[in-house]
C-alpha cells in the first residue's frame, strides 16, 4: 500500500502540474479583467464538501455518464470497459480534489514575474517559446515546487477517493490506517503505520526540496 498511494500520489500529482500550469499561466497573463473570476471558479470547488466532489465522480464516470460514453464512442475503450472501482479513477478524483492546491502557488508565483523581464527577453531576439522556457519555467518553479508538495503530501496519505472511488485492490495506506483505528481497533500497529507514512513523506519531501535547490 506505500508504493501504491505514492505512485497513485506521484501520478495525480503530476497531471495536476500539467493541467494547472497552463491554467495559471493563462489566469496571470492573458484573462485581463476577468482574472479573479477564474480565479473565484479555480476556489469554488472548495464552497462544496469534499466528500460531495469524491461521490460526484462515481456519476461522471459511471455507466451512463457522458466520459464514458465518449469513450465508447470513439471506441477509446471496450463496450465492457469500467472506470468505476479502478485505479484510473482513484487518480482521477485526487488530481480534481487537489487541483486548487497546485494552481494557485502557480498562479501567485506566475503573477509576481515582471514583465518588463519578458519584454527583455524578447529584446535580446528569443521567441516567445525560448522567453517561456529560459525565462517563465525558472522564474516561476518556486511555485512549482509549493505546488507539487501541497498536492502529494496530502494525495499520499488520502484515503476517501480509494474508498469511494476504488476497488479492494487499489486501497492506500490511509486505507489500512482508517482499517486500522476503527474496525480492528489495532491503535498501535495504526500508529506505527501513521508515523511511518509521516516518516517516509518526510523523507521524500527533504529530498525533493534539495534537489529543487
Amino acid at each position: 500500500q506505500f508504493f501504491r498511494s505514492f505512485f497513485y500520489a506521484s501520478i495525480a500529482t503530476f497531471i495536476a502540474l500539467a493541467i494547472s500550469y497552463p491554467l495559471a499561466y493563462a489566469i496571470a497573463f492573458k484573462s485581463g479583467k476577468w482574472k479573479n473570476i477564474f480565479l473565484v471558479l479555480v476556489v469554488a470547488p472548495f464552497f462544496v464538501s469534499f466528500l460531495l466532489r469524491t461521490i460526484a465522480w462515481t456519476q461522471i464516470l459511471g455507466e451512463q455518464g457522458l466520459v464514458v460514453r465518449i469513450l465508447r464512442g470513439m471506441h477509446l475503450i471496450s463496450p465492457n470497459a469500467h472506470l468505476t472501482a479502478s485505479s484510473f479513477a482513484v487518480v482521477a478524483g485526487i488530481t480534481y480534489n487537489f487541483l486548487p492546491f497546485m494552481t494557485l502557488p502557480l498562479y501567485a508565483s506566475l503573477e509576481r514575474i515582471d514583465p518588463r523581464t519578458l519584454e527583455a527577453s524578447g529584446d535580446l531576439y528569443a521567441n516567445s517559446f525560448t522567453t517561456f522556457r529560459k525565462v517563465t519555467v525558472p522564474l516561476s518553479m518556486p511555485g512549482v515546487v509549493a505546488g507539487t508538495l501541497l498536492t502529494f503530501i496530502p494525495a499520499a496519505g488520502d484515503y476517501v477517493n480509494a474508498a469511494i472511488l476504488g476497488n479492494p485492490t487499489t486501497k492506500m495506506i490511509g486505507n489500512v490506517i482508517d482499517s486500522r483505528f476503527f474496525r480492528i481497533v489495532d491503535y498501535p500497529t495504526a500508529a506505527a503505520l501513521s508515523f511511518t507514512l509521516m516518516a517516509a513523506i518526510l523523507f521524500l519531501v527533504v529530498i525533493y526540496i534539495r534537489r529543487s535547490g
